[in-house]
């Protein structure tokens, strides 16, 4: 059984707001990038700059509670939607009860994990 827990975050960029989203999306990489536990932290954009996402994996559910409790996500994800819209958010693999709870909320759609192989 895989422990790790993935996240896909979907946004769009509001018009006019590219370089506040990146300016948040720097601080949220640096700033996350301090954090045990986090194994990926990505930002893609498609190309006309309208569309993107944030692909996440933490190492287990604790890692994810951790970056959830973290500056980042608390001061830093609502700066980043001033210039974003979120438009879905999946995760994959077995988060904390406490944190479903808070995912609920966001209107996440987890998909626990089944089976596979990790290398």
């Amino acid at each position: 059984m895989s422990k790790k827990v993935h996240l896909n975050v979907a946004f769009t960029i509001n018009e006019g707001k590219f370089d506040a989203f990146q300016k948040t999306a720097q601080a949220m990489v640096e700033g996350t990038d301090k954090e045990k536990g986090t194994l990926t932290y990505h930002f893609y954009i498609n190309a006309d700059r309208k569309r993107g996402r944030l692909i996440e994996t933490y190492q287990d559910a604790a890692a994810l509670d951790a970056h959830f409790k973290s500056h980042v996500v608390q001061q830093l994800v609502p700066k980043l939607l001033e210039s974003t819209t979120l438009t879905g958010f999946e995760i994959y693999g077995d988060p904390s009860a406490e944190l479903r709870k808070t995912l609920a909320d966001m209107k996440a759609e987890i998909y626990p994990f089944l089976r596979g192989i990790n290398r």
